[in-house]
């Protein structure tokens, strides 16, 4: 790309700012948007821009001469998907159009209902079982509607549940509190069942490497292994690792007070809803990647835990 500017929306979040960094690592100009720029400008040192990824005006106004939007912005505690989400996208889409630049857009699992598990590629039919997974599968129908344009250019990387130095709102923070050192470790799935994890400086290296590389189709679209937890104990033991202590107790999540309260609690109802993606193991299937990259960049597992720990305070 000749140009090397980059818009990243969401480059507070722990996705949007892992890429952030990685892209301005390689040369690009990183320019953000933030509703309060002065507030968050001495953590992230980006080209801040004052603006919300609901105006449109603002997120035209800072994608001027981009060569590339990151689209990583999403509602905090999973609110009001239905009503944010897709004017976002489709400011970003409208910019990219104008602008002629490709989105790098980060996907999810749930895209998918059960009919796709166990073992998911890029091809298969996304057909969700959840409110916020037909959210999804729509903001992908207009990426793709986009990408069939002239000028329409979308990169999709899926990985699976976040974790890393600068996340928050994710899985991993569930299973160890932030900000002291952990007395239990409480985790939402059960011995035996497989489950996917992404580590974020792997999942920014991927996307960027991608961008880096020849012959991307108009829609390219991208899974990637992770870390996969065959068992439900790989993650477990890596975090008792990083604390020095094999015989840290490992709790339940209680689903099922969750089940009670969620209806009096927004986000406690939104997080159940995800609950199906612990009760069965869930791999997407990252061949394509192979077959691009020539490999997935991988952070040894105890490294990552140790780290992502440290940017929590729990060590």
């Amino acid at each position: 790309m000749e140009r090397k500017i980059a818009l990243v929306l969401g480059a507070t979040g722990g996705i949007g700012s892992a890429v952030a960094r990685r892209l301005r690592e390689s040369g690009w100009h990183v320019r953000a948007l933030h509703r309060a720029p002065d507030r968050v400008a001495a953590r992230h040192d980006f080209e801040w821009h004052a603006g919300d990824a609901m105006v449109t005006r603002d997120v035209a106004a800072a994608a001027t001469g981009a060569a590339l939007i990151v689209h990583a912005v999403n509602p905090p505690g999973y609110r009001n998907w239905d009503r944010l989400v897709l004017p976002m996208l489709d400011n970003t889409i409208a910019a990219a159009r104008a602008n002629d630049a490709r989105i790098l857009f980060p996907g999810t699992v749930y895209n998918y209902g059960r009919d796709a598990f166990p073992d998911i590629a890029e091809d298969v039919p996304q057909h969700p079982d959840t409110r916020k997974g037909a959210i999804r599968v729509e903001m992908e129908r207009r990426l793709r509607a986009f990408a069939e344009t002239e000028a329409g250019r979308v990169l999709i990387v899926r990985a699976g549940d976040f974790f890393g130095p600068g996340a928050a709102n994710n899985w991993f923070a569930q299973l160890v509190p932030a900000g002291k050192r952990p007395a239990a470790i409480t985790y939402p799935g059960r011995r035996g069942v497989g489950h996917q994890w992404a580590y974020l400086p792997d999942v920014a290296e991927t996307m960027v490497q991608l961008l880096e590389t020849d012959g991307l189709d108009a829609l390219a679209s991208f899974h990637m292994e992770g870390v996969w937890d065959a068992d439900g104990t790989t993650m477990i033991d890596a975090i008792c690792r990083a604390l020095g202590d094999p015989a840290v107790a490992v709790r339940k999540t209680p689903w099922w007070l969750m089940r009670l309260i969620s209806p009096f609690v927004l986000t406690l109802r939104e997080v159940f809803e995800m609950k199906y993606l612990w009760d069965r193991p869930v791999r997407l299937v990252n061949g394509r990647l192979q077959a691009m990259l020539g490999h997935e960049p991988r952070t040894p597992l105890d490294e990552a835990v140790r780290t992502t720990l440290r940017g929590m305070g729990c060590l």
